[in-house]
């Protein structure tokens, strides 16, 4: 049959030939009753539907879970005022100048890098809020230090 024929006429034959099937030898191949539930009864004849899904996990548990009393919360404590670090306090021009310890021999790269030393500790934002104003105080004075330091290098 498939001489002569193109492939699509081939095909279209079998598909033919395949409805041509009785119905009985179609549904020899299926097994009856599996489009139920398997659970639909137990062993006591009751039906699923009778028991909640969660009461076998329930019973599985054993004990109830008993919940513990809850218990008052203590008062929050106030918690204690931050103490300033000293070198905060040094807010002069003469002591940030010694603390940076600026001398003629240092080149632009070494100024820079003590100003970002500097920053580390005394920058604003790394200090507590109450100690922001000494902070700002000590950071202005170091970069107009260094900025100085910086235009006498270019002379």
């Amino acid at each position: 049959m498939l001489f002569r024929q193109s492939l699509f006429q081939s095909v279209l034959d079998r598909l033919d030939a395949e409805e041509d099937v009785p119905e009985k030898e179609e549904s020899a191949h299926r097994i009856r009753g599996l489009n139920v539930s398997f659970a639909a009864t137990v062993l006591g004849g009751e039906t699923p539907e009778a028991h909640r899904a969660d009461d076998a996990y329930r019973d599985n548990l054993g004990d109830p879970i008993i919940q513990p009393e809850p218990q008052p919360e203590p008062a929050p404590e106030e918690p204690e005022p931050p103490v300033m670090p000293e070198y905060l306090a040094r807010t002069s021009r003469e002591e940030v100048a010694a603390e940076l310890a600026i001398t003629s021999d240092h080149t632009r790269e070494v100024l820079q890098e003590k100003r970002r030393n500097f920053a580390k500790t005394n920058h604003p934002d790394g200090v507590d809020a109450a100690f922001r104003e000494q902070a700002t105080t000590r950071m202005t004075l170091a970069n107009q230090l260094i900025d100085e330091a910086i235009r006498r290098l270019k002379r």
